[in-house]
């Protein structure tokens, strides 16, 4: 009894687990008995009759073949084999179903369902016997398809490609090394033509061989490039084998290995073998061709070689060369020492490494004659890399040492008088300080200027100009002693070094001695020429400690002797450093801008006092510097005025005011006119008139548009040449006022007459008129001039409601100021004119 029950556990063991999903409890039973008595490799079958617990059951594992009732309570049709066929999908899985549930089952078995039963004719003899078919067919796919993957697993594993063809030559495989030689992909290679990928240069060589090998029955081998889809090249050796099924041939198969390294290397070899030669040919034509020397040894330190121009400079032909030491053929000397110097090539044998020659080196030629040369040795090895000999290449350096000798002198010296210059000048004023600083004594920089020399080029040529320079730089140097610097330092500039004084009356005394020599007359050709000095000098320590500072400090003492009439000298005083220093320094900023365009143009409104529109608008300058922001212009305008900048400044503003202006009636604004204040510089320069009417010609703005304003000081300098310069603006169309009125010393005379249309109240009355009756009084006094005269008038400078009430009752035309609006950038500005 032990043994039967042993032996019934295995049999349950092996048999198959089946998993029945019906609900209905006849067509389950008659399943099960089917199934139950199948003998020998039975079936272990449970039951469920909903889904939930059928997916419950599947979760668990171990069921090989499921029953599935299309119609459950829980799940029905399609929905519930897909959710089954998700659970388990390694099972065998037939669906059960009525007659009229065959469509539904037909689309369950192309979702993946093994087969489908119709309930009411199962068989119990049949339904094993199917089962059994089933299961085995199944196997073998498994089988089969783990045959397949393990077969797909090697070749592409496999560095070489492999191309299986059938009976037409059409491919029905490739693994994954053939894809990245040929750049084909799987889909790409299915169905085509193994000869696809081959370069079209190397495609009709390789079916010619291709059918001789098939002719002749022999096994075919070679050599061709793939031609990938993105032109890459790909070298490769191909060989192919026919493939039978035991019976006759069914295709063949081609094993593809990449070589193209392997060509690379060949391509290499056989390059480096034909320039090989060709660079024998060329290394000795070039050896004669190049200009430095080249001589070689063996290690005895005999010559080997010469090329032509070693032969040239050592006075040795290559066949007298040959086999003579090296010391005789190249023979070399120290020039400070006239001693033998040592033997390159013996210090790159024995050192193994590239030396050259020292410095000041001279070869002697076989006939004597001496040359600076510059070379280097190197050792030269044989193919097991041990030294064989050296090679020294030379070339002559004594024209070059020769210039170097110069430019080093011009560098440091002045071309035309042969003097130090500046750089030269920094260095000893340097060591003059550093000497002075350890000795406790002073040194004097005194900057010298000729006087109206730019007279004298502009007058009589600059060939005059350079011989009054040199005579002038021979004068200086007279008067100063040997261990003393005349240096020039640029155009009519002189800088003197005196190098040691006992105190600055030393340096004046020097300087009335420069002032008297100077005086003199110079006769350059035919020309009697007086040159006067302007001599700013400075003194370590007292004005300044370092090199920069004393010259810095020269300099501005030398522009104070010119301001003082010239022909004087001045020493430096403290006070005129930081005038100089801010004046330069705004001067230089105003050039930069004008050629960076960094000004820029604020605009204050105008207003009508008794309606409060705007009425007009005055262009305000402001500098935009880079580095300090924007800049008012009372911090500029003077200096620009100093410096005659004014005039091109001015003229920017007025291009700039009438430039916008006309923008923004082209975009359909309502501008206004806009006032311009005008310098007497720029009132007074040549051509002022005629700039302007340029101006609003390039600009297309009508005069109008425009009003120039002009301080009664500008227009009363000259009153007959002002008049004249008015009356042709007037004629123009332009608009004239006069700016700050009041604040002069003008004739109402002449106010009557000239053509004004506005007359501007400086603000500096405006201001204090609601404390101040004087100013109360002037400003109502100028207003009913004004009135009287039918100029409109304009207060400057309002700022509070008591200033605009007081204007009002005065009946005061417009107002300018805070209280109405600051000065405005152009965009800011424009959007005032859309409510105009």
């Amino acid at each position: 009894m032990g043994q039967l029950r042993s032996a019934s556990r295995s049999a349950m063991r092996c048999a198959t687990r089946v998993l029945l999903v019906e609900d209905n409890g006849g067509d389950a039973e008659l399943i099960q008995q089917s199934l139950g008595g199948a003998g020998e490799g039975s079936f272990g079958v449970e039951r469920v009759s909903r889904l939930a617990d059928a997916l419950a059951r599947l979760g668990r594992g171990g069921i090989e073949v499921l029953l599935l009732d299309l119609a459950l309570p829980d799940g029905q049709g399609l929905d519930a084999f897909d959710q089954v066929f998700r659970a388990a999908p390694n099972a065998l899985i037939l669906v059960l179903g009525t007659a009229s549930d065959e469509a539904i089952a037909r689309k369950a078995v192309q979702r993946g369902a093994s087969d489908y039963l119709i309930k009411g004719h199962v068989d119990a003899h049949w339904l094993p016997r199917a089962l059994h078919y089933l299961l085995d067919s199944k196997a073998t796919r498994d089988a089969l398809r783990v045959s397949e993957l393990r077969f797909r697993a090697m070749s592409d594993a496999s560095p070489l490609g492999i191309f299986v063809s059938d009976v037409q030559g059409d491919c029905v495989y490739t693994n994954a090394a053939y894809h990245s030689i040929s750049g084909l992909t799987f889909e790409e290679t299915l169905g085509t033509k193994w000869s696809t990928a081959i370069h079209p240069d190397d495609r009709q060589r390789v079916l010619a061989e291709w059918r001789d090998a098939a002719c002749s029955g022999a096994p075919f081998q070679t050599e061709f490039r793939f031609l990938q889809p993105d032109e890459r090249v790909v070298w490769a050796r191909v060989n192919s084998a026919a493939m039978n099924d035991g019976l006759a041939a069914s295709g063949r198969v081609k094993t593809v290995e990449d070589i193209s390294q392997r060509k690379a290397a060949e391509f290499a070899l056989r390059a480096v073998e034909e320039a090989l030669f060709e660079e024998r040919e060329r290394a000795q034509v070039t050896l004669d061709s190049i200009g430095d020397a080249v001589l070689t040894t063996d290690l005895q330190g005999k010559v080997t070689y010469l090329n032509v121009a070693a032969e040239a400079m050592t006075g040795w032909s290559r066949e007298d060369a040959l086999g003579q030491p090296l010391s005789a053929v190249f023979h070399i000397i120290d020039g400070a020492t006239r001693q033998a110097a040592p033997d390159p090539a013996q210090c790159a044998i024995s050192e193994n490494r590239t030396v050259g020659l020292a410095a000041d080196c001279l070869l002697v030629r076989r006939d004597g004659c001496e040359s600076a040369i510059e070379d280097s040795a190197a050792p030269i090895h044989n193919r097991d890399g041990r030294v064989a000999g050296a090679v020294i290449v030379f070339h002559d350096v004594s024209e070059s040492r020769a210039m170097v000798r110069k430019m080093a002198h011009l560098a440091h010296h002045d071309f035309l008088t042969g003097l130090p210059n500046r750089v030269l000048l920094t260095e000893r004023l340097a060591q003059a300080i550093g000497l002075a600083r350890r000795r406790g004594k002073q040194v004097a920089l005194l900057f010298v200027d000729l006087d109206y020399f730019k007279h004298i080029n502009d007058s009589l040529g600059h060939a005059v100009g350079d011989l009054v320079l040199q005579s002038a730089a021979l004068r200086l140097s007279a008067c100063v002693r040997t261990t003393d610097t005349v240096c020039r330092q640029g155009g009519d500039e002189f800088v003197i070094l005196l190098g040691e004084i006992e105190q600055p009356q030393d340096a004046a005394l020097v300087a009335e001695k420069l002032l008297v020599a100077l005086a003199e007359p110079q006769m350059i050709g035919q020309h009697e020429i007086h040159v006067t000095l302007s001599i700013g000098i400075s003194v370590y320590p007292d004005d300044g400690i370092d090199t920069d500072t004393v010259m810095q400090n020269a300099d501005t003492a030398m522009y104070h002797a010119k301001a003082s009439g010239r022909n004087n000298y001045q020493f430096f005083t403290a006070g005129m450093n930081s005038h100089a220093v801010r004046r330069l320094f705004v001067e230089t900023g105003l050039r930069r801008a004008l050629r960076q365009s960094e000004f820029r143009l604020h605009y204050q409104p105008q207003i009508d006092l008794a309606s409060g529109t705007m009425t007009g608008t005055e262009a305000l300058i402001r500098w935009l510097d880079p580095a300090l922001g924007l800049i008012e212009p009372e911090q500029f305008v003077p200096i620009a005025e100093e410096c005659g900048l004014i005039v091109p400044i001015g003229r920017w503003v007025l291009r700039e005011a009438c430039r916008q202006v006309q923008s923004w009636l082209n975009s359909g604004l309502d501008a206004v006119p806009v006032a311009v204040n005008i310098s007497a510089l720029e009132f007074r320069h040549k051509g002022f008139v005629e700039g302007l009417a340029l101006i609003l010609k390039e600009t297309g703005l009508a005069p109008r548009y425009l009003e120039l304003e002009l301080t009664e000081n500008i227009i009363m300098q000259d009153t007959e040449s002002s008049a004249l310069v008015l009356a042709a603006l007037k004629a123009m169309g332009v608009q004239l006022a006069i700016d700050d009125f009041g604040t002069g010393y003008s004739s109402l005379g002449y106010l009557k007459r000239f053509p004004i249309d506005t007359l501007k109240i400086d603000q500096s009355f405006v201001r204090d008129l609601a404390t101040d009756a004087d100013d109360a009084t002037i400003v109502s006094a100028v207003i009913g001039m004004g009135r009287n005269l039918k100029q409109r008038v304009i207060a400057e400078g309002v700022e509070t409601q008591e200033q605009l009430a007081f204007l009002r009752t005065q009946r005061c035309d417009e107002g300018q100021g805070f209280l109405f609006n600051r000065p405005l950038p152009a965009e800011d500005f424009a959007r005032l004119l859309v409510t105009v």
